[in-house]
């Protein structure tokens, strides 16, 4: 065992993810499952750094200001995880990037993203997390093909959060809760499965979508 799965008590060192959008959402699940150990993560978001996004994207600074995000953030995660395999893609999701990876993790407010991503989950059976942060409020919740209703039926598709307006503790309390959802996932907890986690302001609570009886496409 290494010494992150020997402290922590689990090895996450042969699962990947995808995570998609590398903003306040995706610079805390990214560093925490760096942290955690995983064996892989690719980074894919087309945008560069711009000086208000430096209130909840702790990873950027100032000197960062017009550079990819995805690929200063793949910099920083070796750097502090180099055990892991980063890779970064500068460009829009394409379902091709996500072939051989165990999870998509959705960090974005782009509902067109959201869908294509739904859908390219939905035909090749590839678990995702969705999450979600406007201001002080924030969801999160993870889909697991044949188990949970798919994020269009679980009501995700018309989250559109407006993170310009999200403080950076929203976007910590909600991506960090992505990563545990991606790390429940890989741990074979299913009880995470099909719940829509709901922060608002000093609360989390969560409401049971999924169904056992459920015909999952």
């Amino acid at each position: 065992m290494s010494l992150k799965s020997d402290v922590q008590g689990f090895d996450i060192s042969k699962n990947s993810a995808v995570i998609i959008g590398c903003g306040g959402l995706g610079t805390n699940a990214a560093v925490q499952l760096a942290g955690a150990g995983i064996g892989k993560l690719l980074l894919i978001d087309y945008d560069t750094v711009e000086e208000r996004n430096l209130n909840r994207q702790f990873f950027y600074t100032k000197n960062d200001i017009g550079k990819e995000k995805c690929v200063i953030l793949a910099e920083r995660l070796k750097a502090y995880s180099p055990e892991t395999d980063i890779k970064s893609h500068s460009g829009r999701f394409d379902s091709s990037l996500a072939d051989g990876y165990d999870i998509i993790i959705i960090c974005v407010d782009n509902i067109e993203t959201r869908k294509l991503v739904n859908d390219c989950c939905v035909k090749n059976k590839t678990p995702c997390v969705n999450g979600s942060i406007n201001g002080f409020f924030g969801t999160a919740y993870l889909f697991v093909p044949g188990i949970t209703p798919d994020l269009e039926k679980a009501g995700c598709l018309n989250e559109n959060g407006n993170k310009n307006l999200s403080p950076g503790s929203s976007a910590a309390i909600i991506g960090s809760l992505e990563a545990k959802l991606a790390t429940d996932y890989f741990l074979g907890k299913t009880d995470s499965s099909g719940r829509l986690y709901i922060y608002d302001n000093n609360e989390i609570n969560s409401l049971l979508i999924r169904s056992d009886s459920l015909d999952q496409v």
